[in-house]
């Protein structure tokens, strides 16, 4: 508490019916204490549910906007609204907090160190920036208001399962979400399950596509 605000206080601002490539998703937006706007697509009735297919996604805008290779996050948003669509109930939350809540600044300070042949973790750290700076209190309000009792959460982070728990959103089961990974990302899906105890199995590759 500060103030008397929870901490993760959220307000629903707006929403409506989006159509999406996935299909026809209620998009709705909420405003956290510090002015940020975050999103959750929801894809039917969610309200009082247990159990609700869910993913908490940080904001990526290399690869989701500028189409970067280094990571695979473009993919795993893209594989999480695809399945909510195809279950026919479920939460997206697209969370704006990006590089790990480093910001976008200090995200390219770090790939400039990975240039140099640093991995995630120690990029970060020379930084004097921690390896995760995200919180889950936001995520968890949202489905709070949302209705959302007890969530399946698609993840490969055993990090982000405890944080959306401590915030107070019960976590019923862990939901795999490997996807295809585009090359120049491999380096940082090892770092991730060598250093962070992202549970990563085979971590399969695709070769990027040649620009047309």
């Amino acid at each position: 508490m500060d103030g008397g605000i929870p901490r993760g206080a959220v307000t629903r601002y707006a929403e409506t019916r989006l159509p999406t490539s996935h299909g026809a998703l209620r998009c709705v937006v909420f405003r956290d204490t510090e002015g940020r706007e975050h999103v959750a697509m929801v894809a039917g009735e969610v309200a009082g549910g247990d159990e609700v297919l869910v993913r908490a996604h940080s904001e990526c805008l290399t690869s989701e906007v500028l189409g970067s290779l280094k990571c695979d996050c473009r993919q795993q948003l893209e594989h999480a609204l695809d399945r909510i669509a195809r279950e026919g109930r479920g939460v997206v939350l697209y969370l704006r907090q990006e590089g790990r809540g480093i910001g976008l600044g200090n995200k390219i300070r770090a790939y400039a160190l990975q240039e140099q042949g640093h991995d995630t973790v120690d990029a970060n750290r020379l930084l004097g920036l921690p390896d995760d700076a995200r919180r889950w209190d936001e995520a968890a309000a949202m489905l709070r208001d949302l209705g959302v009792r007890s969530v399946a959460l698609m993840t490969n982070n055993p990090d982000k399962v405890a944080g959306l728990e401590r915030a107070g959103m019960p976590v019923v089961r862990r939901v795999p979400h490997e996807v295809d990974a585009p090359l120049p990302a491999i380096g940082y899906l090892r770092a991730k399950r060598a250093r962070m105890g992202h549970l990563l199995t085979s971590a399969p590759v695709t070769a990027p596509r040649a620009s047309a």
